[in-house]
């Protein structure tokens, strides 16, 4: 089995993420690399998740490749063979890279998640029952938790370097980004999602909200990191659905799960450091970053080790 934290590569690392280390290839392309670093309540785990990495790298590749020839992104390529023949000084470390990297091309980033919201859960939900509304904004009465919305709300948020990420509302992004800027993408959001929710649900999967990121470049607009996968997303299975509570998801619930237990139980603050995780959690969790690859795709995760 590999787990991988990450060693550093003969680039500038221009960007250290929770999970994502980011480097410099030349002036109009980037490497991205997932590690199996795992974070949850905003704090890194001392412990690594085997092909977590893979799976954030390679199911954001299947996804782009979905809707290739229907909007620009950003990767180049996803192998690791292509990666090391396109940037030779990479090639004694093609083991690493193997299924986690992505080549891409550089782009300038709006400061915003473009987040779609198919059903209502996590911090909206949160604000929701407090006060009936989303950023501020009014929504329908007598909603309960895991709700469908009549038509999936674009709810954009701030980019946040640690802590969460903050709802605003469409009037605050245009004030950021212009009304051309906006419109386009809230436009291309609402498409990825419609084709990404309509793709899942042939596969048993609701995906009931998710984020996206985009960037600019030579006067267009790109889609760039992560697409739909277990970290941006939430997955459920669509025959466990069941509004009116917090519904199962493939992601990282074991693990936070048992952070809870562990808070509750006066046992762990929040803070750094967070406690020691037992094996069992960590392979769960695993289990379920698996899992949803393989629902999602249709098959497992070709990687070494992956089962």
């Amino acid at each position: 089995m590999t787990v991988v934290g990450l060693t550093d590569l003969p680039l500038e690392r221009v960007r250290r993420g929770k999970v994502r280390d980011v480097y410099a290839v030349d002036a109009n392309r980037l490497l991205l690399v997932a590690s199996d670093r795992v974070s949850a309540f905003d704090v890194v785990m001392n412990e690594l998740l085997p092909h977590k990495g893979a799976v954030l790298t390679q199911i954001t590749a299947w996804w782009l490749k979905q809707f290739e020839g229907d909007l620009a992104h950003h990767m180049l390529s996803a192998d690791a063979g292509e990666i090391v023949k396109e940037v030779p000084v990479l090639a004694p470390h093609r083991a690493m890279l193997e299924g986690r990297a992505m080549l891409c091309r550089r782009t300038e980033v709006f400061p915003v998640e473009c987040v779609v919201r198919g059903y209502i859960s996590g911090s909206a939900w949160k604000e929701y029952k407090a006060s009936g509304t989303l950023a501020g904004e009014k929504l329908p009465d007598g909603m309960v938790e895991s709700d469908r919305f009549a038509n999936p709300i674009f709810s954009p948020a701030t980019k946040a370097e640690t802590g969460h990420d903050e709802n605003i509302t469409i009037p605050q992004m245009r004030k950021e980004l212009g009304d051309a800027n906006t419109a386009e993408l809230e436009r291309l959001s609402r498409h990825i999602y419609s084709r990404g929710r309509d793709i899942a649900a042939t596969r048993g999967i609701i995906i009931a909200d998710t984020k996206f990121e985009f960037g600019h470049v030579d006067g267009k607009i790109i889609l760039i990191d992560e697409v739909l996968t277990p970290d941006s997303s939430r997955f459920w299975a669509a025959d466990q659905f069941k509004p009116g509570k917090s519904q199962p998801s493939f992601d990282k619930q074991p693990l936070r799960d048992w952070l809870d237990v562990e808070k509750k139980a006066g046992r762990w603050d929040g803070n750094v450091p967070p406690p020691t995780l037992p094996n069992e959690v960590v392979m769960e969790t695993s289990r379920r970053y698996l899992n949803a690859f393989e629902r999602v795709t249709g098959a497992p995760l070709s990687i070494a080790g992956a089962k």
